[in-house]
């Protein structure tokens, strides 16, 4: 299970197994969606993502909306517009008409929230026992403007790193939701489409140089890729990272790291100093500049991140799944 959770488990996995096999230039990359261009002067991104997550209704959000949002968000890391989606139903046997009724119409209206068409899809029902009821694989596919250059690959010395909201939220509601936190919690999962949101701060002439979804792995793991990809030095400041009072009194009760919690509403990205303050005003006030790009001679790049003694920890990937605290 540890290799699904994002962290270095999944890493491997990729790199070792699946890029030996399969890797070309543009797979290799491992970016949130992957840039293709057709012909001279266009390019078109596309990404795939597959959602097994139980239950399938959570505080927030379903897996129909999850399914939805999950793919615009990747799209629009690379500063597309996404345009078209794919949908893909595993059925499992029993599983009740009104509950897939009441999880497709949650697609419909994510779709239209984000301003996609469900394009073609397909729909396969499996015996009753290895499903959870439902699966969803969706793919997407958005146009990118010429001049737009976003990519994890171009972080650079001296942007400013911005968290847009707090972190955690989608993870617990989940854990919650599983009867994993034993207490009571009114968290809900900040799972919604930002892709509208990137379409505002390019039109406004923000000058952004990555954006990443911090989904699986969290925070650092995903700060921890732009640094290995961009070659440089990221240092995070612990007293700017926003974290909810509620979820941050779970993790200290179950002892989880808010850093490595999985998030579906939010962005890392990383921009000129100029252009920070249009994106936490378009993307609201809950965000926040957590941190900035250095310079590394060596360009492997390292994840740094200023605690609130004053000291400096040095942050990897996700190394399994967390779990509750048991004593």
């Amino acid at each position: 299970m540890s290799h699904g959770s994002g962290g270095r488990q999944t890493h491997d996995l990729v790199q070792d197994l699946l890029l030996s096999r399969l890797g070309n230039k543009t797979l290799n990359r491992m970016e949130d969606s992957a840039v293709i261009s057709p012909s001279p002067g266009s390019r078109i991104a596309m990404t795939t993502d597959s959602y097994v997550v139980q239950p399938l209704f959570f505080p927030g959000g379903d897996i129909g909306r999850l399914s939805v949002c999950g793919t615009v968000n990747d799209l629009a890391t690379s500063g597309a517009v996404p345009q078209v989606l794919s949908l893909g139903l595993i059925l499992e046997e029993g599983l009740e008409f009104d509950t897939l009724e009441e999880i497709v119409d949650s697609i419909a209206r994510a779709a239209e929230e984000a301003g996609v068409l469900i394009a073609t899809g397909d729909t396969k029902v499996i015996n009753r026992g290895p499903g959870d009821g439902l699966y969803i694989n969706t793919a997407g596919i958005g146009f990118i403007e010429d001049g737009i250059e976003i990519s994890s690959y171009n972080g650079k010395p001296g942007d400013k790193v911005i968290l847009t909201g707090p972190l955690g939220n989608h993870e617990i509601a989940l854990m919650k939701a599983r009867g994993l936190i034993p207490f009571e919690t009114d968290i809900q999962s900040d799972v919604a489409p930002l892709n509208r949101y990137v379409k505002e701060v390019l039109e406004r002439g923000g000058d952004i140089s990555a954006i990443k979804d911090p989904t699986r792995g969290g925070l650092a793991s995903a700060l921890h890729e732009i640094c290995g990809h961009s070659g440089c030095n990221v240092t995070i400041y612990e007293e700017q990272i926003p974290v909810d009072r509620n979820v941050k009194a779970v993790c200290e009760l179950a002892g989880f790291d808010p850093l490595y919690l999985a998030n579906e509403g939010k962005y890392i990205i990383l921009c000129k100093p100029e252009s920070s303050s249009l994106i936490l005003d378009i993307f609201g006030s809950a965000g926040a500049v957590i941190g900035e790009v250095q310079e590394r001679g060596d360009g492997k790049g390292e994840l740094l991140m200023e605690t609130r003694s004053g000291g400096l920890r040095r942050l990897g990937m996700l190394e399994t799944t967390q779990l509750p605290r048991i004593c």
